[in-house]
């Protein structure tokens, strides 16, 4: 006998499995995966020993990976049965959706029509999915008669002795993740034709009950081309042909390229603001670990070519005083909203800059929550600009005084354009966490946990206040590194591994393991001292 835990009650049984143990709860609560001992599992995990099970739907974040993951599953399915020529890569993650690229086939409403009647089949079908396990002898094999490269990658991952396909009758594919145990689950869900290709939408982590209205982010997916071209004429948009390229000793090359790539493009924006003669203050906003700190250093120096000065001012200093600071749902003050900031000062100050008049810089003081002056001035000569970097920059209600002919908004964040494979993409989400990780374990002392136990509140800020304004941004700079994360990953596989599934980010440490794991290691010392990534990791010329 075993004993498991769930919510308040101590359940005592033989070997089981999740979905036969609480065939009730999840099916009333339209449960999807699971949590044993605070790691994902399927429903159809069978039981072992004693542990703990928390049940998941797409209102948890590990809940809803899996409903996308599944609706990409049968998406892929119903595409494959319909078009067996043809083929189906997913390219980028925007606004609640995801975005599949077709090859050998043009997307037409006729094509879109026949997969929405197929993927309801599949769906109304119920159609169990199971996960089969072959040795890589039998995989080998397996894959020389297939001639395909759905879940290939494994076969050259050195951790494990077998490799892992999913099924759906006579379908297979493979996912990096946990799937849905049946076909079934997708209840919400949108197919459309978009940008050449076909878009799958997905509720929202707002409101998990209904899908949002749908919203463009053209200079987003622009952003995003730009990059998956260059990538694409590179021959390097999967880790597959990543891997085979360090393994070749060709690293070094690509670095320089992908280096190459960010100094063209801040050397674009740099233009464009000069060609904007108006401008005078360059605000820059983007969530965390975008390495905006790196990125207005570099930018000042392409300014600088073009006769301009940079000088740069600090929102931080602009906090209101600590008693009108407002508070968030649970009593504590909330700093991430932009009446935090005392706007009326800003915008006085930076109007008093404009007209060539000097002003009293003020610092604030965070641990009496006030603002001081220590005797600082400030002025701004005429061949000067303002650079200004936080979360509400690209909000027009940080600067409503100031002339929109006069400001340039630059949106920057990692934007991943690396897939695993055809069918698995690297989110950007958990480009910037390892990232994250690694600096703040570098420079800040914190341990990978640590940084994990503030990531949902980073994430919730970064959704209020910065990518609702996004497309407002003048400027997009994609700061990912093609060849980042084989880097990062000696960096952050260490700190990852410390975290036991005692702890609640268990679940998100091993998802990160499991990812970088699959990557060839790329020694630190080839980064340039100028890079952007040397933010994360030490050593920049600019610090």
């Amino acid at each position: 006998m075993i004993e498991i835990k769930y919510k308040d009650q101590v359940i005592k049984t033989e070997n089981i499995k999740v979905i036969d143990l609480l065939k009730e709860e999840i099916e009333s609560n339209h449960i999807i995966a699971c949590k044993f001992n605070n790691e994902v599992k399927s429903l159809g995990f069978e039981l072992t020993k004693d542990g703990t099970i928390q049940l998941l739907d797409i209102s948890d974040r590990d809940g809803r990976r899996i409903y996308i993951r599944g609706l990409i599953y049968i998406l892929t399915m119903a595409f494959e049965s319909l078009y067996p020529d043809a083929k189906t890569e997913i390219n980028f993650q925007l606004s609640n959706s995801m975005l599949c690229e077709v090859t050998d086939a043009e997307v037409t409403d006729e094509m879109i029509e026949n997969i929405n009647k197929k993927f309801k089949e599949i769906v109304d079908k119920n159609l169990p999915i199971v996960k089969k396990e072959m040795s890589k002898e039998e995989a080998k094999k397996f894959y020389s008669v297939e001639k395909n490269e759905k879940g290939k990658l494994q076969i050259e991952y050195g951790k494990k002795d077998t490799v892992s396909l999913y099924f759906c009758e006579d379908y297979y594919n493979y996912f990096y993740g946990v799937l849905p145990i049946s076909t079934g689950f997708a209840k919400i869900y949108e197919i459309m034709k978009y940008h050449g290709g076909i878009l799958i939408r997905y509720p929202s982590k707002k409101d998990s009950t209904k899908l949002p209205v749908f919203e463009e982010n053209k200079k987003l997916l622009e952003t995003l081309d730009e990059y998956e071209n260059l990538h694409e004429f590179l021959h390097i948009h999967t880790l597959y042909k990543l891997n085979r390229v360090i393994k070749k000793n060709k690293t070094l090359e690509y670095i320089l390229l992908d280096e190459a790539l960010h100094e063209k493009k801040l050397a674009l924006i740099a233009d464009d603001i000069i060609k904007r003669d108006k401008v005078k203050v360059i605000l820059i906003a983007g969530p965390s670990s975008s390495g905006k700190t790196t990125f207005a250093k570099r930018l000042g120096i392409q300014l600088r070519l073009n006769g301009l000065k940079p000088v740069t001012m600090s929102v931080d200093n602009y906090f209101v005083e600590r008693p009108e600071n407002p508070k968030d749902e649970n009593g504590e003050y909330d700093f991430e909203c932009i009446e935090a900031i005392d706007t009326k000062l800003f915008n006085e100050h930076i109007l008093k800059l404009l007209n060539g008049e000097e002003i009293d810089v003020p610092t604030f003081d965070f641990e009496v929550g006030t603002k001081r002056y220590n005797g600082e001035k400030m002025r701004l000569k005429d061949d000067q600009v303002l650079v200004i970097e936080g979360i509400h920059c690209l909000n027009d209600k940080l600067t409503p005084l100031i002339p929109k002919e006069q400001k340039y908004k630059i949106y920057i964040s990692c934007l991943t354009v690396l897939n695993l494979d055809h069918n698995n993409r690297i989110s950007t989400t958990d480009s910037r966490l390892i990232r994250r990780i690694v600096r703040d374990h570098q420079f800040r002392g914190y341990s990978a946990l640590h940084t994990l136990q503030m990531w949902d509140s980073v994430n919730r800020g970064e959704e209020n206040n910065i990518f609702p304004f996004q497309e407002q941004a003048d400027s997009m700079f994609n700061s990912s590194l093609i060849y980042e994360l084989a880097v990062l990953r000696d960096f952050a596989l260490p700190l990852l591994r410390e975290i036991t599934d005692d702890h609640p980010e268990y679940s998100e440490a091993k998802k990160l393991i499991s990812m970088l794991e699959y990557f060839e290691s790329i020694p630190a010392m080839y980064v340039p001292q100028h890079s952007l990534l040397r933010e994360f990791l030490g050593g920049s010329i600019f610090y």
